[in-house]
């Protein structure tokens, strides 16, 4: 069992191949070591590094109409972009990798696959060795965003990591509140947080497709939730798999730091813009 906060280098991986959530393209996704160090993502001649700064608000890559919501995390270089990288990034983070060449070829949008983080685990965990771990983050102060009834919070503490996503849509919701939390270990991540897949409520999902959204998927391929809290044609994979999700993305969306960060993180019913906005106050900080 490795120790909490072990990281880890990668060599070989790939190609791991298949549709992106929204644009519906096949990409073919390869992985391995870091000439220069941290995350890299390329596709064609352009390069991005995976960090804060590189995220972008472009949807054009999409298809989709303009105004039409996508959640998801996109990065940006060059004019070119690589899109949903979120359960990519959550593997790499939840395993111990801060360093690593990737390479997308055919579609800008890194596979969905199952909808969770577990096939990069899959993918990833044989080719990991053992190597230098990077200098955490260390916050010096309380930080603290808010967007309506959104909030993140983090609090300094003396070494490690504890996140926690505390889920709450509200009373007559067909999820529960629940929560997930992960304390850094590598095999509590691939164990308890990577299986978790990406889900939709009934009444999303059939807004969703009336936009043009998910038309290559049917709720086997992605959750979709019925108004009695049961997924249709599908099952849960665990009692918490919403909230677990919800930090499977937290995670890779911190990751974006580009180094671990050394705090206590608090999310409740956040979303990607808010945990970009929360990095972008933690590296304001540094």
């Amino acid at each position: 069992m490795r120790a909490r906060g072990a990281q880890c280098v990668v060599a070989a991986v790939g190609p791991v191949s298949g549709l992106g959530l929204f644009s519906g393209k096949r990409a073919n996704v390869t992985i391995g070591p870091s000439k220069a160090g941290g995350i890299t993502i390329a596709r064609g001649g352009t390069a991005v590094a995976a960090h804060t700064s590189a995220v972008s608000p472009d949807v054009g890559w999409t298809g989709l109409p303009k105004g039409v919501p996508v959640r998801n995390t996109t990065l940006s270089a060059g004019g070119a972009v690589f899109a949903t990288v979120e359960h990519l990034m959550s593997a790499f983070a939840g395993l111990g990798v801060w360093s690593a060449a990737v390479r997308f070829d055919g579609g800008p949008e890194a596979p969905i696959l199952d909808g969770s983080a577990q096939p990069w685990v899959e993918a990833l965990s044989p080719a990991l060795t053992p190597g230098p771990s990077p200098e955490p983050i260390v916050l010096r102060e309380r930080i603290e965003v808010v967007h309506g009834d959104a909030s993140i919070v983090a609090t300094p503490r003396a070494r490690g990591v504890s996140y926690t996503y505390e889920l709450d849509y509200g009373a007559g919701s067909p999820i529960p509140a629940q929560r997930a939390e992960w304390d850094g270990c590598p095999e509590a991540y691939a164990r308890e947080i990577a299986p978790a897949r990406t889900f939709s409520l009934r009444r999303e999902a059939e807004a969703a497709r009336a936009m043009g959204l998910f038309s290559h998927l049917t709720p086997r391929e992605m959750v979709v939730v019925g108004d009695d809290g049961v997924p249709i044609d599908n099952e849960w994979r665990m009692r918490n798999e919403p909230a677990s999700h919800k930090l499977l993305d937290l995670i890779g969306d911190l990751s974006l730091l580009g180094r671990p960060l050394q705090a206590d993180v608090v999310a409740t019913r956040s979303g990607h813009a808010l945990t970009h906005e929360f990095c972008r106050r933690v590296l304001a900080g540094e």
